[in-house]
């Protein structure tokens, strides 16, 4: 299989997005969007963390190996956090995240932190929604392609 064909049947591609969140608040926000019955791209797998002050950069890394298009990560709005700081640990992380990404040509607007409270679903639809779209202008994950071109499944052996 050659570039051209994996650029050619990216056409009915569908970003795969990964959400990593916080179970006090984002998680919260995001059942309750479902049980509000709003409406949100289905692209979105959540797995939800005790705090994301848990995420580091490494796990941010290792996702996008896996051949996900594009990580959100949901945290306390600041100040809000059950664990006090993890939502700044975690901005921090993300920032570092995205600085590697943008260095090694990866592009940094894969990757996104937002602060989303317990009781704002509608903010959860709308994060979910700008970054479902901004996945989809930036087209699937290199490495997915890469993996395409080169045959083999296993992501980690193309990067060795």
């Amino acid at each position: 299989m050659n570039v051209e064909t994996v650029v050619a049947s990216s056409s009915d591609w569908q970003p795969k997005i990964v959400a990593l969140v916080c179970t006090y608040c984002t998680y919260t926000a995001a059942d309750m969007a479902g049980s509000l019955r709003l409406q949100y791209p289905p692209a979105v797998r959540i797995v939800k963390l005790p705090c994301t002050g848990k995420v580091d950069t490494i796990h941010l890394l290792k996702t996008f190996q896996t051949g996900v298009d594009g990580i959100l990560v949901g945290g306390c709005e600041v100040g809000d956090c059950h664990f006090l700081e993890g939502n700044l640990r975690a901005r921090e992380r993300v920032e570092y995240a995205q600085a590697l990404l943008e260095e090694v040509g990866f592009g940094a607007e894969r990757l996104e932190m937002y602060n989303i409270g317990a009781s704002d679903a509608p903010q959860w639809v709308e994060r979910v929604k700008e970054m479902v779209a901004r996945v989809k202008r930036l087209g699937p994950n290199p490495l997915r392609q890469l993996r395409a071109v080169t045959g083999t499944g296993n992501l980690n052996r193309v990067m060795a």
